[in-house]
């Protein structure tokens, strides 16, 4: 514990050093560090996926450097400071926690998320939705919604249910191709149709974020492996001569 107190000082005390002396350090305030936090933290979501430990240890560090560098930042505006962070997470989760620091007793995991948001909701917020992000990409943020909702009973009883509304959804949005709507009606039911197909990945156990993103990194892959080895020009080739090295691609 001491070791991991002392690698923690010795941030702070970087910290507080680069902020006096370092041009670009003293320039920064909590807007111009938004976007790099943002690149940071999908830094991470990269490693994770790659399952590089390494890759994760370096950017566990680039993000906690970005929040002790808005702390700094807090500090100096009076606001609050490193310490008053930290002693707020840690009172919400005492508080958040009561199978662990009180007395109530909960059956799973299922029971500790949904008692949390009914604690949320004691605290004063105003829906259970309240604390999904705006910036959030819409694939994350359809996930969480629906995850959340259902911590209060808002969920389908099984997976024959869901499906059914997948189905649905995609049959009134094939009806907008066959029957030429708008640009605007095709889009809200292709919206549905995604969300319906969220809602059925999140109920069989399924991110489908890292789903997605596991096929890019396979499209990505396969495709470039048709870059390296045609043999001529890609606008030359037709779509068969592209598909046979696709197939070598998928062999490999």
């Amino acid at each position: 514990m001491q070791n991991k107190l002392d690698a923690f000082g010795r941030l702070l005390t970087i910290m507080d050093e680069l902020r006096e002396q370092c041009p670009w350090d003293r320039k920064q305030t909590l807007q111009s560090l938004r976007n790099l936090t943002i690149e940071e933290t999908y830094e991470l979501a990269d490693a994770i996926l790659d399952e590089d430990l390494d890759g994760v240890k370096e950017e566990i560090g680039d993000l906690m450097l970005h929040m002790v560098f808005y702390a700094k930042i807090a500090e100096e505006k009076r606001a609050f400071d490193v310490a008053d962070a930290l002693h707020a997470i840690c009172d919400k989760l005492v508080a958040r926690h009561p199978h662990i620091y009180g007395d109530l007793d909960v059956a799973d995991e299922e029971e500790v998320k949904q008692n949390w948001e009914k604690i949320k909701l004691r605290e004063g917020k105003k829906s259970v939705l309240s604390g999904v992000p705006r910036s959030l990409p819409a694939m994350v943020k359809a996930y969480r919604m629906q995850d959340k909702t259902k911590q209060v009973g808002f969920e389908w009883e099984n997976t024959e249910q869901v499906w059914e509304k997948v189905e649905e959804e995609l049959a009134e949005f094939k009806e907008t191709l066959d029957q030429e709507e708008s640009a605007e009606r095709r889009e809200e039911e292709f919206g549905d149709l995604l969300f319906s197909l969220i809602n059925f990945a999140r109920f069989n156990k399924i991110d489908p974020e890292t789903a997605l993103e596991r096929v890019n990194k396979k499209f990505k892959s396969r495709f470039e492996y048709i870059e390296a080895n045609a043999p001529k020009d890609l606008q030359e080739m037709s779509l068969a001569e592209m598909d046979q090295l696709w197939e070598a691609a998928k062999r490999r």
